[in-house]
């Protein structure tokens, strides 16, 4: 018995430990967080020998204990051990009987009633204590809600459903203002920050240049420096270009596989923080002049 409750404790605590990670950690529906975040997969393992250890180490002070003590003392520890676990064996035995009331086939006599349909005969079982009480608090229950609801004039489903959506559109609108990798045509944003623009600028330096040089003035791609633009100018239209390629058939590629969005954020606002700088050999404008539209 000691030994099949050791064993329990040491898979219950690891289990337990899982089933915090996975309610702790947020995932996508089908998803366990263990697979999600690896890392949790140590301290799991931690739980795990915790567990071993302390199993262990209860274990080997039983056995000291033990091995300190006379034969006789020795006995009267065993025989008190068997005790504790004849007590729990009886109670876990009279656990079906506490749950339910039932009285056993030598005793029904008792709770006969005198009422037999072809041999088949009625007892007068008391209900089970789990199911009288499961009932009552049922009506309370029902009280409080109708109270609530009905004379209190409290939130409807659908009322608290439109409102819990209502909050989730809040909170999901203010996650993508701080999310990096959300950035869409429609959101993105001029970067201003000397981290961001070196950050774009390496970016550039590394993909761009064999296109549009070193000073972006241009070579088989268009000079990124003045006010013309094939594709229109201005962070949109250099995001969405960058994200969807250029032109059919005119080599600018689509950089979406190869970099985040955050990434192809940094290089439009790099390119852009290029106007007006003075290339060594600036390519001949290409496009129309591009003119941000102001709304009154």
């Amino acid at each position: 018995m000691r030994n099949i409750a050791s064993i329990f404790r040491i898979i219950a605590l690891p289990a337990i430990a899982w089933g915090g990670v996975e309610l702790l950690f947020e995932t996508e529906p089908g998803q366990w967080a263990v697979l999600e975040y690896p890392k949790t997969l140590i301290f799991i393992g931690l739980v795990f020998l915790i567990a071993v250890a302390v199993e262990v180490s209860v274990a080997a002070l039983r056995f000291t204990l033990l091995r300190s003590l006379s034969e006789e003392k020795q006995e009267k520890f065993l025989a008190s051990e068997n005790k504790s676990l004849e007590q729990l064996k009886a109670k876990l035995e009279k656990l079906p009987e506490l749950l339910t009331r039932s009285k056993p086939v030598e005793e029904e006599d008792e709770i006969e009633l005198d009422h037999n349909y072809d041999g088949i005969r009625e007892l007068d079982n008391k209900l089970p204590p789990w199911w009288l009480y499961s009932f009552y608090a049922s009506i309370v229950f029902a009280f409080i809600y109708m109270a609530r609801y009905h004379i209190f004039d409290g939130e409807t489903q659908v009322e608290e459903f439109k409102a819990e959506v209502a909050q989730a559109e809040i909170d999901l609108a203010r996650y993508k203002e701080t999310a990096k990798d959300l950035v869409t045509v429609e959101t993105v944003s001029l970067m201003a920050d000397p981290s961001d623009l070196e950050a774009g600028k390496q970016i550039f330096m590394n993909n761009c240049v064999a296109c549009h040089k070193m000073d972006a003035g241009g070579g088989i791609g268009p000079n990124l420096t003045d006010e013309y633009w094939i594709l229109g100018g201005g962070i949109k239209n250099v995001y969405r270009t960058l994200l969807e390629g250029g032109r059919p058939g005119k080599g600018m590629v689509s950089w979406k596989n190869d970099f985040k969005p955050s990434e192809l954020q940094q290089v439009a606002s790099y390119v852009l923080s290029l106007q007006g700088t003075m290339p060594a050999e600036p390519k001949e404008p290409e496009g129309e002049v591009w003119a941000e539209e102001t709304t009154e």
